[in-house]
């Protein structure tokens, strides 16, 4: 009595799921970032010149600026993650078969 053996085959996509969530977070973040600038120079605006409040804001302004200089780097290491992710699930999966 022969036994057949069947070998059953998985094909690894590209699908905009797989980058829409990490997509949607960098985009929120821009947009959030954005506004709390707006909000935090509006108000130091309001603030007493000198006082430990304007200081205060205009500290956390600076350290809310540095976010944007780094989203270049941070969507360049999320699509690398993807792109490696992606090269990995295709080549487990053809190493399976």
């Amino acid at each position: 009595m022969k036994q057949e053996l069947k070998q059953e085959q998985e094909v690894a996509e590209l699908g905009i799921g797989d980058i829409l969530g990490g997509a949607f977070t960098i985009g929120v973040t821009v947009i959030g970032v954005a506004y709390m600038l707006e909000v935090a120079g509006d108000v130091r605006d309001d603030m007493t010149a000198s006082s430990a409040e304007q200081n205060a804001t205009i500290e956390g302004i600076t350290a809310l600026s540095k976010i944007p200089e780094k989203l270049g780097t941070i969507v360049t290491i999320f699509m690398a993650a993807v792109l490696i992710g992606l090269l990995v699930r295709y080549l487990w999966i053809r190493g399976s078969m």
